[in-house]
């Protein structure tokens, strides 16, 4: 890919120093891609659900794309995701990223009496979300037999006016088989696959790929990395932080793993002085040190 996308983790903690609208247009401000939402509907931890929150953004936005990072297949049934991203994608003219994955809090679905697959039931259901929303997205009168989910003479109108990318976050073989088979892009996270590990399972995204006849170059390869821009590094491995030029440095130094692009989500409680400065000292720094712009399709 020529080009390197970055994205903000939006806060999806309502709060009255917290506001999600704000710090998306602020991204877009300061030319970041896209800003991106998790989807986590169970807890005590107030959060907002992601969908209606990326509709939020979009319609007080302008240019930046919007990203479910990842929403789980076994909380909405795939055909009415399908649906719901046609629509998304159409009034936002265009700017929707499609992030699935199979779901990895249990805890989430037992709450909400939803049925618990087991690892591989995710992987088999997440292939198949893909498949209907690809079908339904192309085809008239879809009708669907998985082992989990089916459509019987399904139609999704309008289609959509353009390919929305499919995104997913998946870390073991089968998951990421699945990634390089039909998948626009791979979202893992730095904490969950560190860059000591990272490489070996980007190589078998690739490799599904290849074998399915597909060029990896089509695949956006995120990371998902939490920031925090200081005078200091700090001591957790688990972010990427420390002055400007040093977090910029070592975004650099992720992008030979592969990498097309980040998910970058500032820690701290000045998020909007964070945000700043990752568009005006980080971001320019690592698109001009690898020779990419921004503002993918």
């Amino acid at each position: 890919m020529t080009t390197m996308q970055f994205g903000l983790g939006v806060s999806t903690t309502p709060g009255p120093s917290v506001d999600p609208v704000t710090e998306a247009r602020a991204a877009e401000d300061v030319g970041l891609d896209f800003v991106s939402a998790s989807d986590h509907l169970h807890g005590s931890t107030p959060t907002y659900e992601p969908w209606t929150l990326l509709i939020w953004i979009a319609a007080a936005t302008t240019s930046i794309r919007v990203a479910s990072r990842v929403l789980a297949v076994p909380n909405r049934q795939p055909a009415v995701v399908a649906k719901m991203s046609e629509t998304l994608d159409r009034l936002s003219r265009g700017r929707l990223i499609l992030g699935l994955g199979g779901g990895y809090l249990d805890d989430e679905f037992r709450a909400f009496g939803l049925p618990l697959p087991t690892p591989g039931e995710k992987i088999e259901g997440l292939e198949e979300a893909i498949q209907i929303a690809r079908e339904l997205w192309s085809k008239r009168d879809v009708t669907f037999t998985g082992r989990f989910y089916r459509t019987d003479g399904a139609n999704v109108e309008p289609k959509p006016e353009h390919r929305i990318p499919i995104w997913l976050g998946a870390y073991r073989p089968r998951g990421l088989s699945l990634t390089g088979r039909l998948a626009d892009g791979w979202i893992p996270s730095y904490g969950f696959a560190p860059p000591d590990e990272i490489t070996a399972l980007r190589d078998r995204v690739v490799a599904a790929a290849r074998e399915a006849g597909r060029d990896p170059a089509e695949i956006a390869f995120i990371y998902n990395v939490v920031v925090r821009i200081d005078d200091r590094s700090g001591d957790d491995r688990s972010i990427v932080s420390g002055p400007a030029d040093a977090v910029a440095a070592r975004l650099i130094e992720l992008t030979k793993l592969g990498f097309t692009g980040f998910n970058l989500m500032p820690v701290g409680p000045d998020r909007a002085e964070q945000i700043e400065l990752l568009g005006r000292d980080v971001i320019p720094a690592v698109r001009e040190a690898t020779g990419r712009s921004g503002r993918a399709t």
